[in-house]
């Protein structure tokens, strides 16, 4: 008995030796959520597996936090053991509180520092022992360094339609997204070449200076003509041009132009299109009460329409809206402003339809027009990202803009349109649009002229203005503001985040937008039934698990007698 006894032990033991050792070559991860949250994707798999150096994610996000940092901090530290489970020793990470320093100027340099590296900072109060508060100065947000180069992540989502938990939500479901696209940057030997197109007045750098610092980061950006530059290639055979961005154009194409805009098309090329079809703008109104707008004549509307979208003629005007301050004093008294709805200026909720568009803040545009999908060609898939308000309508052009609208009540009743479209996805194979029409144009042979494009993609957007940035007047000195933030209400909103994530997604970044598609489901308790039922559960929770217990006690005597009489 004692030798089977002893035999028995040995083979257990040699069993679990065995899985020990096993268990050091193989390993294997499974999650058991519904909604895949400890699961990576693919793409981010395939990435983690081929880094060959260290990469280091200093995350600021330790000390003394509220509970909702606190699980934003755990969030993050599955996260990357999660890409260790991967990437093995090449990543490594570390939590750091930029306020652990007792000296005040040295917290102040760290947070300027931190700050000067791109990572927002967010004011907290926090409840002392005592009862009382203090304010805290956090930077939710990690430097991730690789080979010499870093590259600041803001983790912290702060949608101004959102709650604070649903923005922690958000910041939860993004990690791996933004995550995976800073390690995808620094693993990049060569920034692709994104060109902003000139030569019609469009948009200049220091009107988008946000968006052009912010896309710097991760792109080289080059103005460019619409000539045969376009359609320049390297030595690989691609294009010299990852995609190109059309911000607000004002002066008309020639068919030249256009024709040399189409072959970049046919050759592969991916456009951003932000058109205004209206001359009216928020600058005009400001030199009167009142203000024509006329339709904005660009000659692009066949190119649109052979493409498969059309600019309409007309002006959204939209309940959901911004505001705009006006002088509500009478006439010889100070001036005295108040902000009141503008209603040429929709507040745009994106559509969750697509992972471009997926957990975004609302967007603010002005003066937009709606947008028509035409044509039937299979080859081209025509995806609505940006939509208005389910209470809007449409003025058509010419219209008087007049800021005496202000003053009028806004009849819901009247505002009939609902999801008029405003921004539209086009991908797939276009024709061109002078396939039955080849021009010739100088330093262009007809050798390179494209009937038919391989697949690609584009964006079209019936606004200039959601790439302009606003500027603040500081005495003689006109500072901008940040891309999508409102000088009068101090909200930012997702303009900047939407238009990075369309040049991503346009320069073929879209595999690590899978990761977008991620929904992390917040399953929070439903406050009217706690109300309504609250004795019914308190019952449920403590009285009836003493009631099972004491009928076990009874069930269990019961045997016992019985086993024993």
């Amino acid at each position: 008995m004692r030798k089977q006894l002893t035999i028995e032990t040995a083979v257990k033991v040699a069993i679990l030796l065995m899985i020990g050792i096993l268990s050091s070559y193989f390993h294997a991860r499974f999650d058991l959520t519904a909604d895949r949250r400890y699961s990576l994707s693919k793409p981010t798999k395939q990435m983690l597996q081929r880094i060959d150096d260290e990469i280091l994610f200093r995350v600021y996000l330790d000390g003394d936090l509220p509970a909702g940092f606190q699980r934003l901090q755990n969030s993050v530290r599955e996260m990357l053991d999660e890409f260790r489970a991967y990437g093995g020793e090449n990543i490594q990470y570390e939590f750091i509180d930029p306020a652990e320093n007792p000296n005040q100027q040295g917290r102040e340099r760290v947070f300027r520092e931190l700050y000067e590296k791109g990572l927002d900072p967010t004011n907290l109060q926090i409840k002392e022992k005592d009862g009382s508060t203090a304010q805290k100065l956090i930077f939710p947000g990690i430097i991730v360094s690789y080979a010499g180069r870093d590259v600041a992540v803001n983790i912290l989502k702060n949608h101004v339609s959102a709650s604070a938990e649903a923005n922690l939500q958000t910041s939860i479901q993004s990690l791996e997204y933004d995550l995976t696209f800073a390690i995808n940057q620094l693993l990049t030997p060569e920034a692709p070449v994104i060109g902003f197109l000139r030569g019609h007045g469009e948009l200049t750098p220091e009107q988008m200076e946000d968006m052009v610092y912010t896309l710097g980061k991760f792109y080289t950006l080059r103005q460019v003509d619409a000539t045969p530059e376009l359609v320049c290639t390297d030595s690989a055979g691609r294009l010299t041009y990852r995609a190109l961005v059309v911000a607000q154009p004002l002066a008309q194409f020639s068919d030249a132009e256009k024709f040399m805009i189409d072959q970049y098309v046919m050759a592969g090329g991916r456009v951003l299109w932000l058109i205004d079809n209206t001359t009216a703008s928020i600058d005009s109104l400001s030199h009167g009460r009142e203000v024509q707008a006329m339709l904005m004549d660009l000659n692009l509307d066949d190119l649109l329409f052979n493409y498969g979208v059309r600019i309409n003629a007309n002006l959204i005007q939209d309940m959901q809206c911004a505001v705009i301050p006006v002088n509500t004093a009478l006439v010889g008294q100070p001036p005295q402003f108040a902000p009141a709805p503008w209603v040429f200026s929709p507040i745009i909720t994106p559509t969750d339809n697509h992972p471009l568009t997926k957990n975004l803040d609302m967007i603010r545009i002005d003066f937009a027009s709606s947008i028509d999908t035409v044509g039937r060609d299979a080859s081209v898939e025509k995806t609505i990202l940006l939509t208005a308000s389910d209470n809007c309508r449409v003025v058509p052009l010419p219209a008087r803009v007049d800021l005496s609208i202000i003053s009028e009540r806004i009849a819901p009743e009247s505002f009939t349109h609902s999801g008029l479209a405003v921004g539209v996805l086009l991908e797939g194979e276009f024709r061109s649009a002078f396939a039955n029409r080849p021009l010739q144009v100088d330093g262009f042979s007809r050798q390179q002229f494209h009937r038919e494009s391989a697949a690609t993609r584009m964006i079209v957007i019936s606004d200039g203005d959601i790439i302009r940035q606003q500027f603040r007047q500081n005495g003689d000195q006109r500072e901008p503001l940040p891309l999508g933030y409102d000088r009068y209400t101090r909200q930012t909103f997702g303009n900047k985040e939407f238009l990075l994530n369309a040049i991503n997604y346009l320069c073929g970044f879209d595999e690590l937008m899978e990761s977008r598609s991620k929904e992390f489901k917040l399953r929070m308790l439903n406050r009217a039934k706690i109300t309504e039922q609250r004795t019914t559960w308190q019952m449920l929770n403590v009285v009836v698990p003493v009631l099972i217990i004491v009928a076990f006690g009874f069930i269990f005597n019961a045997l016992r007698k019985r086993r024993y009489q």
